[in-house]
């Protein structure tokens, strides 16, 4: 049967990262936007995540909180739908002999998993590249793959400013990652503005609990981003 019909989620939306430099380029720009380290010890103290449990991160991308994890579980699965980033992650595994972590070249809509549920499933950054009813069916995949009572940690480009106010808030948005980060990273924020798919506060709400997920914390900060702390009812 074709399925012509269904989302190319491989296709490229926004900022095009397409060989080993623009990769590195983006992973040090991140570290300067970034406190990688607190974000990681956060997920951590979200998730409960012990040494003898697997943990899926969808849209692992340079693979900074895979590695971190790696020593922290019993394995690690990262998937990314970005070659050269999953390239990129799994070469600095290698350098830092992590061996724990399972990389596939797949997202919400294209990995296939294999053996018992996960315990836990974190994404951070990747949803926002599917449209709403794409976005939901990634939802529910994720439910699907856990455990009865597993853990979802979900962090997403995520819109809780008043919309009336958009153009102002949009051009204070890029002016101040222009500040914080340089020209190239206020060019990627507005090519994410521009083509991605980040949606508002209440339509994610609604999303995670129609997928089969409790919201047990929610937070919103600077009006474009946030964070879900969810376990599967």
């Amino acid at each position: 049967m074709s399925q012509l019909w269904h989302y190319n989620e491989m296709k490229q939306v926004g900022t095009d990262y397409a060989d080993a430099k623009e990769v590195e380029a983006y992973d040090t720009r991140m570290r300067k936007i970034r406190d990688i380290g607190s974000e990681i010890e956060k997920i951590f103290k979200s998730l409960y995540i012990t040494k003898d449990q697997t943990l899926l991160e969808i849209g692992c991308g340079t693979g900074e909180f895979a590695i971190a994890a790696a020593g922290r579980c019993k394995k690690i699965i990262a998937a990314d739908v970005s070659w050269p980033m999953l390239e990129f992650a799994r070469q600095k595994a290698k350098k830092m002999d992590v061996k724990n972590i399972e990389f596939h070249n797949a997202g919400f809509l294209t990995y296939e998993h294999s053996g018992e549920p996960v315990d836990a499933v974190v994404s951070q950054l990747a949803l926002h590249h599917l449209p709403d009813l794409w976005k939901m069916i990634a939802l529910r995949r994720v439910n699907s793959l856990l455990k009865d009572g597993g853990r979802f940690y979900l962090k997403d480009t995520v819109y809780s400013f008043e919309v009336d106010g958009y153009k102002d808030f949009f051009d204070k948005f890029i002016e101040n990652i222009r500040n914080a980060a340089g020209d190239d990273t206020a060019l990627d924020a507005e090519t994410a503005v521009r083509e991605e798919y980040s949606t508002l506060g209440w339509i994610m709400e609604g999303s995670l609990e129609r997928a089969g997920f409790h919201i047990d914390r929610k937070e919103y900060f600077e009006g474009f981003m946030a964070v879900y702390e969810c376990t599967k009812c």
